[in-house]
């Protein structure tokens, strides 16, 4: 069964919350070829805060595929009341030249679920190391949230396999800690439909299956995010984490957004070609209202946020759900 409504571009959102950012905080992982840092960033005030975890993107500029990158949304869903941790993966632009030669790059698909894991193991020493925030976080409460290759890293570790090009062996890197997810501008479905000049590229992606990503997700594509590198299916790929996984699954399609969804990975980045504050704040609003309402801080947000979403004339999207 699915349903479907119009969305505005007024979010109805609150009023700006005070945000504090605290980077790097650095992990020592044995066997990573680099440490671990991350960038924690939570409201200035409460306490039983809700954890989204947020995995970075590739990219061609340097800073925003790592910690430092997604301002816009890591800054809003703290606003909302999360602490919103992002990780430095192995793929970080700002890394290439050190690990150029090592084992696993330049995309490093199984060490960037991996490194979601161990944040998740090590909760106990990021509450204590972060200036005031010992005894804010639920460690019950979390989700994972990534864009373009942090989608296919956020949907591994929602349930989603794929298989090693390496050894053909199935992989599974589901996280049982990790109750949702958003899925954001992901990679689609493998197989014959990548044909683009990156398929040969990115052999991790054909053996994609879906099938198995059973935790609730929201997976958000832009009716203009054509890949042509990846494939000539059209901006549909991105749809299919919802299309192709089993239900609870929410699919948020915004109108004339294309891979940036309106600029998320950074304020005026010059890579988004369809900057749009109003898209962010929108996608920002609904985002954490699915988040809210998946793990149970607010069961009545998603609802809330979508009515809101209906008024007005410009819609900025469209929800359907399964």
């Amino acid at each position: 069964m699915s349903a479907s409504t119009d969305l505005s571009a007024g979010s109805g959102a609150p009023a700006p919350t005070p945000v504090l950012s605290y980077s790097p905080l650095t992990l020592s992982v044995p066997g990573r070829p680099v440490d671990l840092q991350v960038r924690v960033s939570v409201p200035a005030t409460g306490t039983g805060l809700p954890v989204v975890l947020l995995s970075h993107g590739h990219g061609g500029s340097h800073h925003l595929s790592s910690l430092n990158g997604y301002a816009p949304l890591a800054n809003l869903w703290a606003a909302a009341g999360f602490a919103v941790v992002q990780p430095t993966h192995l793929s970080s632009r700002t890394l290439a030249r050190q690990l150029a030669d090592a084992p696993g790059g330049p995309f490093f698909w199984r060490s960037r679920a991996e490194d979601m894991s161990r944040v998740l193991d090590r909760l106990d020493e990021i509450e204590k190391t972060v200036p005031q925030l010992a005894g804010r976080l639920d460690h019950d409460r979390i989700a994972v949230a990534g864009h373009s290759l942090g989608g296919h890293t956020a949907s591994l570790l929602l349930g989603a396999r794929t298989t090693d090009p390496d050894t053909g062996a199935e992989v599974d890197l589901r996280e049982p800690r990790i109750k949702a997810g958003v899925l954001l501008a992901a990679p689609g479905r493998g197989g014959d439909v990548l044909n683009g000049w990156m398929a040969d590229k990115v052999p991790f992606f054909h053996g994609t299956d879906f099938s198995t990503m059973t935790a609730p997700t929201l997976v958000v594509a832009g009716d203009k995010d054509d890949s042509p590198h990846f494939t000539d299916i059209g901006p549909g790929w991105h749809a299919d984490p919802y299309h192709l996984a089993p239900a609870p699954k929410t699919l948020l399609t915004l109108f004339g957004a294309e891979h940036l969804l309106g600029g998320i990975s950074g304020y005026d980045a010059d890579e988004t070609t369809d900057e749009n504050p109003e898209r962010v704040a929108a996608l920002g609003h609904l985002t954490s209202a699915y988040l809210r309402t998946q793990l149970r801080s607010d069961p009545y947000a998603w609802q809330a946020a979508c009515e809101a979403l209906t008024t007005g004339t410009a819609p900025a999207g469209r929800v359907e759900c399964k």
